[in-house]
Protein backbone atom coordinates (compact mmCIF):
# COMPACT_ATOMS: atom_id res chain seq x y z
CA UNK A 1 0.00 0.00 0.00
CA UNK A 2 1.31 3.46 -0.87
CA UNK A 3 2.35 5.51 2.13
CA UNK A 4 0.33 8.62 2.93
CA UNK A 5 2.16 11.75 4.01
CA UNK A 6 0.84 14.98 5.48
CA UNK A 7 2.76 18.12 4.58
CA UNK A 8 2.28 20.86 7.18
CA UNK A 9 3.15 24.30 5.87
CA UNK A 10 4.07 26.62 8.74
CA UNK A 11 5.61 29.38 6.62
CA UNK A 12 9.19 30.04 5.61
CA UNK A 13 11.15 30.79 2.47
CA UNK A 14 10.08 27.66 0.58
CA UNK A 15 6.52 28.94 0.16
CA UNK A 16 7.22 32.66 0.07
CA UNK A 17 6.52 34.97 -2.84
CA UNK A 18 8.21 38.22 -3.88
CA UNK A 19 6.82 41.53 -2.64
CA UNK A 20 7.95 45.15 -2.57
CA UNK A 21 9.38 44.47 0.89
CA UNK A 22 11.15 41.24 -0.12
CA UNK A 23 9.96 37.65 0.23
CA UNK A 24 6.85 37.21 2.40
CA UNK A 25 4.81 34.15 3.50
CA UNK A 26 1.87 33.40 1.20
CA UNK A 27 -1.07 31.03 1.26
CA UNK A 28 -2.08 28.85 -1.69
CA UNK A 29 1.08 26.76 -1.64
CA UNK A 30 -0.48 23.39 -2.52
CA UNK A 31 -1.17 24.25 -6.16
CA UNK A 32 2.37 25.57 -6.57
CA UNK A 33 3.87 22.44 -5.02
CA UNK A 34 1.88 20.03 -7.17
CA UNK A 35 2.85 21.97 -10.28
CA UNK A 36 6.55 22.03 -9.40
CA UNK A 37 6.64 18.34 -8.37
CA UNK A 38 4.56 17.05 -11.29
CA UNK A 39 7.55 15.47 -13.01
CA UNK A 40 8.39 13.48 -9.86
CA UNK A 41 4.83 12.39 -9.08
CA UNK A 42 5.47 8.78 -10.07
CA UNK A 43 8.11 8.28 -7.36
CA UNK A 44 6.46 10.28 -4.60
CA UNK A 45 4.05 9.03 -1.94
CA UNK A 46 0.49 10.22 -1.80
CA UNK A 47 0.42 13.49 0.13
CA UNK A 48 -1.96 16.12 1.41
CA UNK A 49 -1.04 19.65 2.39
CA UNK A 50 -2.28 21.54 5.43
CA UNK A 51 -1.48 25.21 5.92
CA UNK A 52 -1.44 26.76 9.38
CA UNK A 53 -4.09 29.41 9.80
CA UNK A 54 -1.39 31.93 10.65
CA UNK A 55 1.77 31.44 8.65
CA UNK A 56 5.03 32.14 10.43
CA UNK A 57 8.06 33.98 9.20
CA UNK A 58 10.44 31.88 11.25
CA UNK A 59 12.26 34.93 12.62
CA UNK A 60 8.97 35.67 14.42
CA UNK A 61 8.62 32.16 15.87
CA UNK A 62 7.40 31.95 19.47
CA UNK A 63 7.57 29.02 21.91
CA UNK A 64 3.78 28.74 21.65
CA UNK A 65 4.20 27.93 17.95
CA UNK A 66 6.03 24.70 18.82
CA UNK A 67 2.94 23.59 20.70
CA UNK A 68 0.69 24.62 17.81
CA UNK A 69 2.74 22.67 15.26
CA UNK A 70 3.04 19.62 17.50
CA UNK A 71 -0.68 19.49 18.17
CA UNK A 72 -1.44 19.62 14.44
CA UNK A 73 0.75 16.54 14.00
CA UNK A 74 -0.96 14.80 16.90
CA UNK A 75 -4.42 15.50 15.49
CA UNK A 76 -3.51 13.73 12.25
CA UNK A 77 -1.12 11.12 13.64
CA UNK A 78 -3.33 8.10 13.02
CA UNK A 79 -4.31 9.21 9.50
CA UNK A 80 -0.86 9.31 7.90
CA UNK A 81 2.29 7.22 7.70
CA UNK A 82 4.65 10.17 7.89
CA UNK A 83 4.86 13.93 8.09
CA UNK A 84 6.75 16.77 6.45
CA UNK A 85 6.93 20.12 8.24
CA UNK A 86 7.80 23.03 5.95
CA UNK A 87 9.49 25.68 8.06
CA UNK A 88 11.67 28.74 7.76
CA UNK A 89 15.36 28.00 8.09
CA UNK A 90 16.23 30.68 10.67
CA UNK A 91 14.61 28.86 13.59
CA UNK A 92 14.06 25.41 12.10
CA UNK A 93 16.58 23.85 14.49
CA UNK A 94 14.60 25.18 17.46
CA UNK A 95 11.34 23.68 16.18
CA UNK A 96 12.99 20.37 15.25
CA UNK A 97 14.38 20.12 18.78
CA UNK A 98 11.10 21.11 20.42
CA UNK A 99 9.12 18.55 18.40
CA UNK A 100 11.59 15.81 19.33
CA UNK A 101 10.66 16.35 22.99
CA UNK A 102 6.93 16.82 22.44
CA UNK A 103 6.55 13.72 20.26
CA UNK A 104 7.81 11.30 22.87
CA UNK A 105 7.73 7.70 21.70
CA UNK A 106 7.60 8.79 18.07
CA UNK A 107 6.91 5.84 15.78
CA UNK A 108 6.71 7.58 12.40
CA UNK A 109 8.98 9.86 10.37
CA UNK A 110 8.62 13.59 10.97
CA UNK A 111 10.83 15.45 8.50
CA UNK A 112 11.43 19.18 8.70
CA UNK A 113 12.69 20.99 5.63
CA UNK A 114 12.62 24.36 3.94
CA UNK A 115 14.60 26.28 1.38
CA UNK A 116 17.06 29.09 0.86
CA UNK A 117 15.33 30.17 -2.38
CA UNK A 118 11.53 29.91 -2.75
CA UNK A 119 9.73 27.34 -4.84
CA UNK A 120 9.31 28.51 -8.42
CA UNK A 121 12.21 30.96 -8.31
CA UNK A 122 15.28 30.44 -10.55
CA UNK A 123 17.98 28.20 -9.05
CA UNK A 124 15.76 27.26 -6.11
CA UNK A 125 16.66 24.45 -3.74
CA UNK A 126 13.04 24.01 -2.69
CA UNK A 127 12.13 21.29 -5.19
CA UNK A 128 14.97 18.97 -4.17
CA UNK A 129 14.51 19.54 -0.45
CA UNK A 130 10.77 18.91 -0.64
CA UNK A 131 11.15 15.86 -2.89
CA UNK A 132 13.70 14.33 -0.52
CA UNK A 133 11.57 15.10 2.53
CA UNK A 134 8.52 13.43 0.99
CA UNK A 135 10.50 10.31 0.15
CA UNK A 136 11.92 10.11 3.67
CA UNK A 137 8.54 10.76 5.30
CA UNK A 138 7.27 7.64 3.54
CA UNK A 139 10.16 5.49 4.80
CA UNK A 140 9.04 3.27 7.68
CA UNK A 141 12.63 2.81 8.84
CA UNK A 142 12.54 6.32 10.32
CA UNK A 143 10.77 6.78 13.67
CA UNK A 144 11.92 10.18 14.86
CA UNK A 145 12.00 13.90 14.22
CA UNK A 146 14.59 14.72 11.57
CA UNK A 147 15.75 17.63 9.48
CA UNK A 148 16.45 17.09 5.78
CA UNK A 149 18.39 19.65 3.80
CA UNK A 150 20.63 19.50 0.74
CA UNK A 151 20.53 15.72 0.59
CA UNK A 152 21.43 15.12 4.23
CA UNK A 153 19.20 13.62 6.92
CA UNK A 154 20.03 14.93 10.40
CA UNK A 155 18.58 14.18 13.81
CA UNK A 156 16.33 17.13 14.54
CA UNK A 157 17.63 17.93 18.01
CA UNK A 158 21.24 17.70 16.85
CA UNK A 159 20.89 20.04 13.89
CA UNK A 160 22.01 23.66 13.60
CA UNK A 161 21.88 26.26 10.87
CA UNK A 162 25.55 26.82 10.09
CA UNK A 163 25.49 28.91 6.92
CA UNK A 164 23.21 31.84 6.17
CA UNK A 165 23.46 31.67 2.36
CA UNK A 166 24.71 28.22 1.28
CA UNK A 167 22.31 25.53 0.10
CA UNK A 168 24.03 23.18 2.57
CA UNK A 169 22.77 25.37 5.39
CA UNK A 170 22.51 22.76 8.17
CA UNK A 171 24.84 20.42 9.99
CA UNK A 172 24.82 18.31 13.15
CA UNK A 173 28.27 19.06 14.57
CA UNK A 174 28.18 16.51 17.39
CA UNK A 175 26.30 13.67 15.68
CA UNK A 176 26.75 11.81 12.43
CA UNK A 177 24.12 12.19 9.68
CA UNK A 178 21.32 9.63 9.69
CA UNK A 179 21.31 9.37 5.91
CA UNK A 180 22.29 10.84 2.58
CA UNK A 181 20.19 11.29 -0.54
CA UNK A 182 22.01 11.04 -3.83
CA UNK A 183 21.28 8.67 -6.69
CA UNK A 184 20.12 6.32 -3.94
CA UNK A 185 18.55 7.01 -0.56
CA UNK A 186 21.06 5.74 2.00
CA UNK A 187 19.89 5.42 5.60
CA UNK A 188 22.27 4.32 8.35
CA UNK A 189 20.16 1.93 10.36
CA UNK A 190 22.51 1.72 13.34
CA UNK A 191 22.11 5.48 13.88
CA UNK A 192 18.31 5.61 13.68
CA UNK A 193 16.10 5.54 16.75
CA UNK A 194 13.88 2.51 17.25
CA UNK A 195 10.11 3.05 17.08
CA UNK A 196 8.52 3.93 20.40
CA UNK A 197 5.03 4.05 21.85
CA UNK A 198 3.55 7.52 21.39
CA UNK A 199 3.27 9.43 24.66
CA UNK A 200 3.01 12.96 23.36
CA UNK A 201 3.04 16.04 25.58
CA UNK A 202 2.49 19.67 24.62
CA UNK A 203 3.08 21.76 27.72
CA UNK A 204 2.45 25.47 27.65
CA UNK A 205 5.65 27.36 26.86
CA UNK A 206 5.82 30.84 28.32
CA UNK A 207 8.07 33.02 26.14
CA UNK A 208 10.03 34.34 29.12
CA UNK A 209 10.40 31.03 30.96
CA UNK A 210 13.94 30.48 29.66
CA UNK A 211 16.66 33.01 28.88
CA UNK A 212 19.81 32.50 26.84
CA UNK A 213 22.97 34.43 27.73
CA UNK A 214 26.26 34.35 25.84
CA UNK A 215 29.35 35.20 27.87
CA UNK A 216 31.83 37.64 26.39
CA UNK A 217 34.95 39.43 27.66
CA UNK A 218 33.90 42.08 30.14
CA UNK A 219 30.28 40.97 30.51
CA UNK A 220 28.77 42.80 33.51
CA UNK A 221 27.06 40.81 36.23
CA UNK A 222 23.97 43.00 35.93
CA UNK A 223 23.20 41.32 32.58
CA UNK A 224 22.53 38.06 34.43
CA UNK A 225 19.92 39.83 36.54
CA UNK A 226 18.58 41.68 33.50
CA UNK A 227 18.10 38.39 31.63
CA UNK A 228 16.11 36.84 34.46
CA UNK A 229 12.63 38.10 35.26
CA UNK A 230 12.27 37.14 38.94
CA UNK A 231 8.56 36.38 38.47
CA UNK A 232 8.69 34.49 35.17
CA UNK A 233 12.13 33.21 34.20
CA UNK A 234 12.89 29.77 35.61
CA UNK A 235 15.73 28.67 33.35
CA UNK A 236 18.94 30.07 31.90
CA UNK A 237 21.07 28.64 29.09
CA UNK A 238 24.60 29.94 29.60
CA UNK A 239 26.86 29.90 26.54
CA UNK A 240 30.38 29.80 27.92
CA UNK A 241 33.85 29.52 26.43
CA UNK A 242 35.47 26.29 25.22
CA UNK A 243 34.68 23.27 27.34
CA UNK A 244 32.49 25.30 29.66
CA UNK A 245 34.65 28.02 31.15
CA UNK A 246 33.30 31.29 32.60
CA UNK A 247 35.26 34.39 33.66
CA UNK A 248 35.43 33.17 37.26
CA UNK A 249 37.71 36.04 38.28
CA UNK A 250 34.60 38.21 38.14
CA UNK A 251 33.27 37.40 41.59
CA UNK A 252 30.19 39.57 41.10
CA UNK A 253 29.23 37.63 37.96
CA UNK A 254 29.68 34.28 39.67
CA UNK A 255 27.69 35.48 42.67
CA UNK A 256 24.86 36.55 40.34
CA UNK A 257 24.74 33.05 38.83
CA UNK A 258 24.80 31.47 42.28
CA UNK A 259 22.02 33.73 43.51
CA UNK A 260 19.85 32.79 40.53
CA UNK A 261 20.33 29.09 41.26
CA UNK A 262 19.58 29.64 44.95
CA UNK A 263 16.20 31.13 44.07
CA UNK A 264 15.32 28.11 41.92
CA UNK A 265 16.53 29.03 38.43
CA UNK A 266 17.91 26.04 36.50
CA UNK A 267 21.16 27.11 34.81
CA UNK A 268 22.57 24.94 32.02
CA UNK A 269 26.03 25.51 30.56
CA UNK A 270 26.62 24.90 26.84
CA UNK A 271 29.66 25.72 24.75
CA UNK A 272 29.99 28.60 22.33
CA UNK A 273 32.10 26.27 20.19
CA UNK A 274 30.59 24.78 17.07
CA UNK A 275 31.68 21.27 18.05
CA UNK A 276 32.57 19.38 21.20
CA UNK A 277 31.07 18.91 24.67
CA UNK A 278 31.12 20.86 27.91
CA UNK A 279 33.41 19.42 30.58
CA UNK A 280 33.14 21.66 33.61
CA UNK A 281 35.83 19.76 35.48
CA UNK A 282 38.58 20.19 32.91
CA UNK A 283 39.71 23.60 34.22
CA UNK A 284 39.42 25.34 37.57
CA UNK A 285 37.33 28.07 35.95
CA UNK A 286 34.72 25.56 34.82
CA UNK A 287 34.87 23.56 38.03
CA UNK A 288 33.64 26.62 39.90
CA UNK A 289 30.36 26.31 37.99
CA UNK A 290 29.98 22.81 39.43
CA UNK A 291 30.23 24.20 42.95
CA UNK A 292 27.53 26.77 42.16
CA UNK A 293 25.15 24.10 40.84
CA UNK A 294 25.33 25.00 37.15
CA UNK A 295 24.48 21.95 35.04
CA UNK A 296 26.91 20.83 32.32
CA UNK A 297 25.04 20.77 29.01
CA UNK A 298 27.23 18.00 27.58
CA UNK A 299 27.14 18.34 23.77
CA UNK A 300 23.61 19.72 23.54
CA UNK A 301 23.19 22.36 20.88
CA UNK A 302 22.03 25.72 22.24
CA UNK A 303 18.74 25.17 20.39
CA UNK A 304 18.20 21.76 21.97
CA UNK A 305 19.17 22.97 25.44
CA UNK A 306 16.81 25.94 25.15
CA UNK A 307 13.80 23.93 23.94
CA UNK A 308 14.48 21.00 26.28
CA UNK A 309 14.47 23.29 29.30
CA UNK A 310 11.31 25.00 28.02
CA UNK A 311 9.67 21.58 27.66
CA UNK A 312 10.63 20.32 31.11
CA UNK A 313 9.63 23.56 32.82
CA UNK A 314 6.30 23.44 30.99
CA UNK A 315 5.64 20.00 32.45
CA UNK A 316 5.99 21.52 35.93
CA UNK A 317 8.53 18.91 36.93
CA UNK A 318 10.19 19.42 40.31
CA UNK A 319 13.53 21.21 40.04
CA UNK A 320 15.49 18.10 41.02
CA UNK A 321 13.81 16.08 38.24
CA UNK A 322 14.50 18.83 35.70
CA UNK A 323 18.15 18.88 36.77
CA UNK A 324 18.35 15.11 36.36
CA UNK A 325 16.71 15.05 32.92
CA UNK A 326 18.69 17.98 31.52
CA UNK A 327 21.94 16.00 31.79
CA UNK A 328 20.42 12.77 30.46
CA UNK A 329 19.73 12.00 26.80
CA UNK A 330 16.13 12.54 25.70
CA UNK A 331 15.35 11.54 22.12
CA UNK A 332 19.11 10.98 21.63
CA UNK A 333 19.75 14.70 21.96
CA UNK A 334 23.19 14.42 23.57
CA UNK A 335 26.07 12.07 24.29
CA UNK A 336 26.07 10.79 27.90
CA UNK A 337 28.97 11.94 30.06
Amino acid sequence: MTARVLVVYTGGTLGMVPSDQGYVPAAGLEARIRKQLADAAAILPSYDLLELDRLIDSANLLPADWQRIGQVLQQHWSDYDGFVVLHGTDTMAYTASALSYQLRGCNKPVILTGAQIPLGQPRNDAVDNLTHALLLAADARISEVCLCFRGRLLRGNRARKVNSTAFAAFDSPNALPLGHIGIDVALYGDRLMAPGTPDFAFPDSQPDAVALLMLYPGIPARLVDAALDPDQTRGLILQSYGVGNPPNADVTLMDALGAAIDRGVTVVNVSQCHQGPVNQGAYATGAELNSLGVLPGLDLTPEAAFTKLHFLLGLDCPVDIIRELMVRPLAEDCTPA
